[in-house]
């Protein structure tokens, strides 16, 4: 074959083309389930996170299977509902096993059509339970999604943590950066008597006495609002779920001798029974 034809010079592009391909295809291939697990290793370090287990960075730290451990060492069971908060089936939470609900974007568009499969994971820290929820969005140049934890009931925030794709080093980006304005969720709480607005990243300060709003980050409207409007569909999402839990929580309460006589420890002062339940003050 002519060296100097055209021919020649598409045959031996096409060949080197093909060369890189395949070897590009292999190693993706090869690399694969690395890549995977260093996803979901990030994925439960969010939650471990927004839980209390550990900071981000000292999660960082650790290697991979130290965090799947942390994490199946502390999960009490994993979930997903339906948009009514049923549970419609279990996720695996072995060490070597562990299943995840972590495409957030296309739960975002199940949430849209109104039929999702959400995912809760119930950890228990400390004696008591937490729940934490998933949230997903569109900040101002990409995704940003995030972790939140609940109380044993849902009626309380306990942990947050946020992370973003694109957004702007120093504004946008203080969502995962800057602890304190993670820190602002806890003690917060979801407005159930407004599923549709349950909470607000407000800008310019939230007001003192709402605990269903936090101040947003300055400069960073854009991020705050798709943060804000992202938590609100995820909140109206799970709202079924969250409710029920809410209630239930209330109504034994409520049942322990009518409450007047609830000492707090699960046992009624003027019964000869005691009644297990989660008691809270105020």
């Amino acid at each position: 074959m002519n060296t100097n034809s055209n021919v020649y010079t598409v045959v031996y592009t096409t060949i080197i083309v093909v060369i890189a391909a395949a070897i590009l295809a292999i190693a993706a291939m090869a690399l694969k389930p690395k890549q995977d697990a260093n996803i979901k290793a990030e994925t439960i370090s969010q939650m471990l996170t927004a839980a209390g287990f550990s900071s981000k960075e000292d999660l960082a730290k650790l290697g991979n299977d130290q965090i799947l451990k942390m994490y199946s060492d502390n999960i009490k069971t994993a979930f997903l509902i339906d948009a009514q908060g049923n549970k419609t089936g279990e996720l695996e939470t072995a060490v070597n096993d562990i299943e995840l609900q972590d495409n957030l974007k296309v739960e975002n568009k199940n949430i849209a059509a109104g039929d999702p499969s959400l995912p809760v994971y119930v950890f228990v820290k400390d004696g008591a339970e937490i729940n934490v929820i998933p949230v997903y969005g569109a900040g101002l140049w990409g995704p940003i999604w995030g972790y939140i934890a609940f109380d044993a009931d849902c009626a309380k925030i306990v942990g947050a943590y946020f992370d973003h794709e694109s957004e702007t080093p120093g504004l946008g980006a203080k969502i995962k950066d800057e602890a304190w304005f993670r820190e602002q969720f806890q003690g917060k709480s979801v407005n159930y008597g407004n599923p549709e607005r349950s909470f607000r990243i407000v800008k310019g300060g939230a007001p003192k006495d709402d605990n269903a709003a936090v101040d947003a980050i300055t400069g960073a409207t854009m991020t705050c609002n798709g943060l804000d409007a992202a938590l609100n569909t995820w909140f109206r999402a799970y709202m079924p779920f969250l409710q029920k839990k809410a209630g239930a929580a209330a109504t034994e309460v409520d049942d322990c001798c009518g409450g007047d006589c609830c000492s707090g420890d699960g046992e009624c002062s003027d019964c000869n029974h005691e009644h297990n339940h989660n008691h809270q003050e105020g």
